[in-house]
């Protein structure tokens, strides 16, 4: 699986190196295998966050984008979308990707993190619950998935790691609630792409199937 989220990240144009960063020996050992890059690193971290900006802090770069590993049919594509408007506009400082949700099962789901955005885009607030309420006139909002891709620039990420775990992060176990709740906009970006995170062995069985029908990068 993380072979398959590596050559997809490497895929993207606008990715100029891709590591991954692990504490796991075994997850290590198999991206040498396959001849990625790899840094293992402490395995205090309460984060994906937390872990890349521990790598970050040895690079020289601008802009990061996380991916994460349990995301193995992430489209070089989506990295596109959610780069776009950092590259564009130097004063946003952290973006992520969004799509909308119209299963009902999707949305009632904690393993689905969901995404209420304003008018011009930002992420108001990230919930594993279904959001919004939808009452009377309402229902014709739409519902947005949030997709765990995020950009950051660098010295954004890095301000992030050294802040500790919010009282929203913990409570929704969300990493990026700890930037909303101090202050960071994150901008999103609408996809027609879906990933699929790995988080139950249903995930797995239908990642596997979709990874077998997938041509190979």
């Amino acid at each position: 699986m993380i072979e398959h989220v590596y050559r997809r990240t490497a895929a993207a144009r606008s990715v100029g190196r891709v590591i991954v960063a692990t504490d796991d020996a075994r997850i290590a050992a198999a991206v040498e295998a396959f001849g990625g890059e790899v840094r293992l690193t402490r395995r205090d971290h309460q984060s994906g966050t937390d872990r890349v900006a521990e790598v970050v802090e040895t690079l020289a770069c601008e802009l990061v984008v996380n991916v994460q590993g349990d995301e193995p049919l992430v489209e070089p594509a989506m990295i596109e979308e959610a780069l776009a408007p950092l590259l564009l506009d130097p004063s946003l400082q952290m973006g992520t990707l969004r799509r909308r949700l119209d299963d009902a099962a999707q949305a009632a789901s904690p393993h689905v993190t969901k995404v209420v955005v304003d008018a011009q885009e930002f992420a108001l607030y990230f919930s594993r619950a279904p959001i919004p309420y939808l009452r009377g006139a309402g229902a014709d909002v739409p519902r947005y998935k949030h997709i765990g891709l995020y950009v950051y620039r660098r010295e954004c990420l890095l301000a992030l790691a050294r802040t500790p775990r919010s009282p929203l992060e913990r409570a929704e176990a969300l990493e990026q609630l700890r930037a909303l709740e101090h202050g960071v906009r994150i901008r999103t970006v609408e996809t027609l792409h879906d990933s699929i995170g790995v988080d139950t062995p249903d995930d797995l069985e239908r990642a596997r199937q979709l990874l077998a029908a997938a041509p190979r990068l």
